[in-house]
C-alpha cells in the first residue's frame, strides 16, 4: 500500500517504542548481540592495524611515500559517503546491508593470505584491499546509525556509545598485541586471517538480531537525480545547522591532521627510527591503548561533571596534543616504547572522551529521515580528508623526516577546537536540551510499507 503526502515540511518521524531503559542495555538481546558484533570485528581490525602496514614495511619493503598511498587508499571511499548516504537511505533493511559489508570484508582480506601462500602478494593487492575494505566499511557506517536508534532510546545514547566505545577501546588494547605476536610468529599475511573471520562472527551476530527498521521515504522521479537530491539534502542540513556545521569543521580538521601521522606512518617510525621489533611495537601501541579503554569507559561521568558540550572540547584539544611527546622518542628500547606506549595512552583517552560525546550530540540534533544522508555527508567531508591527510603526511615525512610530521598533528590538530568555541556546542550541558529537528523543505514523499 502506498501512499502521497505533499507539505512544504516533513512530518516529524514517529519514535520507535521502546521500553528499554538506560540502566539495563545488557538485559536487552539484541543490543548484546550488536556490541558483540562489533567488539570481534574491531578487535580484529586492530590485528589487521599491525599486520598490513608490516605486509608493505616487512615483506613488500615500502617506502613511507607508499605507506602513505596506503592509508590514503584505505580512506579514500570516504569521499562518496554522501552518495553512499543517500543510497543507504532509501534501502530498508540496514541490518542487512551491516551483514553484506561483513562478508565482502571477510573474503578481501582473505585474499592476503592466499596471495602470500601462492607467492604471489604484491604492494598493489595490498592497495585494492584496501580500497575495497574500505568502501565496504563506508556502507557500514552509513548503515549503523538507523539500526542504533531502533536499538536505544535518546536517553541512552550516551551510554550506549560508551559500551561500544569501551569495546572498541579493549580492541586498542588487546588487537596491536595480539597483532604483534602473531605477525613474529606467523608472518603478517597469515595474521590477516584473524581479521577475516572476526567479520564472519560479526556477520553471524547481527544475523541473529531481530529489530524493526522503519520504511524508507522514496522520492518520486528517476534514480539518479533522486540520488543526487537526497545527497544535497543531507549536506545542506549539515551545513545550515550550527551544532553539526561546528563538529564537523572540527572533525574534519583533527582528522586531517592526526592522518598526516596514521598507524602506518607510525608503525614506519617505531620499526625504522626508534628500532622496535614487531612484538615490541604491538605491546606499546597495546599497552598505550588502555588510555582509550579508560576513555570510553570515563566520558558518560565526564559529560556529566562538565557537560557533554566541554568534553567535546576537552577532548578535541587532547587527541592531537600528545602527538608532540612522540616526536621526542628516543634512546633505550624500553624508554623508546614508554614514550610511545604514554602517547598512545592520552591520544587514547582524548580520542574517547570526544568521539563519545559528540557522538551522541549528533545523533541527538540529527532527524530519523535523514540519518543515513547526514552520516554521509559527515563521511565525505570529515573523513574524505584522511586520504589528503595521508598523501600530505608522506610528502612532510619524505621532505622533513617523521619527527616534524608529528610536531605538525600535534600543533595542527589542536586548532580545530576553533571550530568549537563560538559555537553552541560548549554550552550544552545534556542531550535533554536538544529536540531533534527535522528538514524543512518543500518536496513530495512518496512512503511505502514495503521493503525497498
Amino acid at each position: 500500500m502506498r501512499r502521497t503526502l505533499r507539505t512544504r515540511h516533513a512530518q516529524r518521524a514517529p519514535r520507535p517504542r521502546i521500553s528499554l531503559s538506560e540502566t539495563s542495555l545488557w538485559r536487552d538481546p539484541r543490543f548484546v548481540r550488536c556490541w558483540a558484533s562489533g567488539a570481534v570485528s574491531r578487535l580484529g581490525d586492530e590485528v589487521s592495524e599491525v599486520a598490513v602496514p608490516l605486509i608493505a614495511v616487512g615483506l613488500l619493503d615500502a617506502s613511507a611515500a607508499q605507506i602513505a598511498w596506503l592509508i590514503a587508499l584505505a580512506s579514500a571511499p570516504n569521499l562518496l559517503g554522501i552518495l553512499l548516504g543517500a543510497w543507504v537511505d532509501g534501502r530498508r533493511r540496514k541490518r542487512r546491508l551491516l551483514i553484506a559489508t561483513d562478508l565482502v570484508r571477510a573474503g578481501v582480506l582473505l585474499s592476503l593470505p592466499i596471495a602470500y601462500l601462492w607467492g604471489t602478494l604484491t604492494l598493489t593487492q595490498l592497495y585494492a584491499v584496501a580500497l575495497l575494505t574500505g568502501l565496504a566499511g563506508v556502507v557500514a557506517g552509513c548503515a549503523w546509525q538507523p539500526l542504533f536508534v531502533r536499538l536505544v532510546p535518546p536517553s541512552a545514547y550516551v551510554d550506549a556509545n560508551s559500551k561500544f566505545s569501551a569495546a572498541r577501546s579493549a580492541s586498542f588494547v588487546a588487537g596491536p598485541a595480539i597483532g604483534g605476536g602473531l605477525v613474529q610468529a606467523l608472518s603478517a599475511p597469515v595474521t590477516v586471517v584473524v581479521d577475516a573471520l572476526s567479520f564472519l562472527v560479526s556477520a553471524l551476530l547481527l544475523g541473529r538480531v531481530r529489530v524493526e527498521e522503519a520504511a524508507p521515504a522514496v522520492r518520486a522521479g528517476a534514480a539518479v537525480p533522486a540520488l543526487l537530491r537526497d545527497a544535497r539534502d543531507g549536506l545542506a542540513f549539515v551545513v545550515r545547522h550550527r551544532v553539526l556545521r561546528a563538529s564537523l569543521g572540527c572533525c574534519t580538521t583533527v582528522n586531517f591532521f592526526t592522518f598526516l601521522a596514521g598507524t602506518g606512518m607510525v608503525v614506519l617510525f617505531a620499526d625504522r627510527v626508534l628500532g622496535l621489533s614487531p612484538a615490541a611495537i604491538g605491546l606499546t601501541m597495546g599497552v598505550g591503548a588502555t588510555g582509550s579503554l579508560v576513555g570510553a569507559l570515563t566520558a558518560p561521568w565526564l559529560s556529566r561533571r562538565i557537560g557533554v558540550g566541554r568534553a567535546v572540547v576537552v577532548g578535541a584539544v587532547l587527541f592531537p596534543a600528545p602527538y608532540a611527546l612522540a616526536a621526542v622518542a628516543g634512546g633505550p628500547a624500553w624508554a623508546a616504547a614508554g614514550c610511545l606506549g604514554g602517547t598512545y595512552f592520552l591520544v587514547g583517552l582524548g580520542v574517547m572522551w570526544f568521539d563519545v560525546n559528540l557522538n551522541s550530540l549528533q545523533t541527538a540534533v540529527t532527524p530519523d529521515a535523514l540519518r543515513s544522508r547526514v552520516t554521509g555527508a559527515f563521511s565525505t567531508v570529515n573523513y574524505g580528508a584522511r586520504p589528503l591527510g595521508a598523501l600530505v603526511g608522506g610528502v612532510l615525512a619524505t621532505t622533513f623526516g617523521l619527527r616534524a610530521t608529528l610536531v605538525t598533528v600535534a600543533v595542527g590538530g589542536v586548532l580545530s577546537v576553533l571550530w568549537l568555541l563560538p559555537s553552541p556546542i560548549p554550552g550544552i550541558r545534556s542531550l535533554a536540551e536538544l529536540p531533534v529537528q527535522q528538514p524543512a523543505r518543500k518536496a513530495e514523499f512518496v512512503s511505502s510499507d514495503k521493503p525497498a
